[in-house]
Formats: structure tokens, C-alpha cells, sequence
């Protein structure tokens, strides 16, 4: 299944004094990017937060390429690198449409928990985000 990749200009409060969206910006953005690819194949937060479940941040980082500017168009598309039932990772790859540069690269890492941050086994206890979480892996192997 594919989904829209997220899109949007770059904000004057992201730039720095040199006119460059400042590196800081860019988890924001992967957030952004992350909440919107949720949404879009099925699982707003809401969603998720309403059926008992957390997706806390474990790691994130970024590789910049080239710097995007204000009011540049970008895009992020995201992709599930790898997802064991409990754990899993996001590739971002952050593309600079005015440019046609590749702006940065990212990875970040989660996992499922319940409200007490107990870890959450999702084949066992949410069959249907498991279901989803594996379509969209990229990595081709079950858990």
C-alpha cells in the first residue's frame, strides 16, 4: 500500500541568521511527518491514545544534506525499516522540492506501551495495528 508523502513550505521562525532552517527544526519535522504517516494509513494518535496505547521515542537522529530554506517546499517520506510486534523504526528522507536536493535523512526508534509504559506486544493485545504496522514494513520480515 502507498501512501501521500508529507509536504509543506519551510516557516521563517524555523530559519537561523544565515537563512537556513535550523538543524534543531528538522525532529520536528520527522514528527511531523511521522503523525501525519500515522494518520494517513489508518492510525491518527487519537486513535491510538484512545485504545491504551503509548509510541514513546527512543532514539532519533538526523544525517543533513543540504539546507533547506524559508519558504522552500519539502517533502518527508517515511518508511518502517523495521518492526518486531513491539518495537519498530521510521526512515525519513526529507527532499527539498524547490531545489530537487536531498535535504537530510533521518531514523528514529519506538515502541508500543501501555499508559504505565509497560511494553505492549501488539500481535497479542491490537491484532489490527499489528496487521497494519506489517504491511507497511519495509524490511520483509515477520515477527
Amino acid at each position: 500500500m502507498e501512501y501521500t508523502p508529507y509536504k509543506r513550505h519551510a516557516y521563517y521562525y524555523e530559519t537561523d541568521k544565515m537563512g537556513i532552517v535550523h538543524h534543531s527544526n528538522y525532529v520536528r519535522i520527522l514528527e511531523e511527518s511521522r503523525v501525519d504517516f500515522l494518520t494517513k494509513v489508518g492510525l491518527p494518535f487519537t486513535v491510538i491514545e484512545d485504545r491504551g496505547l503509548m509510541i514513546p521515542v527512543l532514539s532519533v537522529s538526523v544525517e543533513y544534506k543540504y539546507p533547506l530554506r524559508f519558504d522552500d517546499e519539502f517533502e518527508v517520506i517515511c518508511e518502517i525499516e523495521k518492526f518486531n510486534g513491539c518495537k519498530f523504526s521510521v526512515k525519513y528522507t526529507v527532499n527539498n522540492l524547490t531545489t530537487g536536493k536531498l535535504s537530510a535523512v533521518g531514523h528514529s526508534s519506538h515502541c508500543f506501551t501501555d499508559e504505565q509504559l509497560i511494553p505492549v506486544r501488539l500481535k497479542k493485545k491490537q491484532p489490527d495495528i499489528y496487521e497494519i504496522f506489517k504491511c507497511y514494513c519495509t524490511d520483509g520480515k515477520e515477527e
